[in-house]
């Protein structure tokens, strides 16, 4: 039987990834308000989150009324598992993987941080191998299943 749930990742990487996800789909400049009520969440934070993105090189940003947010790449070039090294703090997957906060007195003499280090790059290596265009291979039906989200127009 397969477990799920083990792995957490961030709001900002769960964001990170639905944004690119989005402007891969769409092909064209959004709003960061039209992108978060496609997928009903907040727009503050998505905003947060859209700022890391133009930050590390993933989308360019254009202000004014006819701003917002695309691909600065081509999603094929998107790899998942760099953006999420890039919006994760990996060293607080758990204490002992971060030298500088680690409590643990049994830190360096049990297998638990070995094991789980291991465990934390067999899942990056797994999303190495996809890029943003493989999650979003209909674009034509996640784009339907998000505009049900959006308000309709006269």
């Amino acid at each position: 039987m397969a477990h799920v749930g083990i792995v957490h990742l961030s709001l900002q990487t769960d964001y990170g990834l639905r944004i690119l996800m989005l402007l891969a789909s769409a092909d064209r400049q959004m709003s960061v308000d039209e992108i978060a009520r496609s997928y009903g969440i907040s727009r503050n934070h998505l905003a947060k989150v859209a700022q890391r993105l133009q930050q590390s090189g993933y989308v360019d940003t254009a202000r004014g009324r006819s701003g917002g947010l695309r691909l600065a790449v081509p999603a094929r070039d998107l790899n998942v598992g760099t953006i999420v090294r890039d919006l994760e703090n990996l060293e607080t997957f758990v204490e002992c993987m971060s030298p500088a906060r680690n409590m643990c007195p049994a830190f360096g003499v049990c297998g638990l941080q070995s094991a789980l280090g291991l465990a934390l790059g067999d899942f990056l290596k797994r999303l190495d191998s996809y890029t943003v265009a493989d999650l979003v291979p209909d674009t034509a039906w996640f784009n339907e299943q998000l505009s049900r989200n959006l308000p309709a127009t006269d």
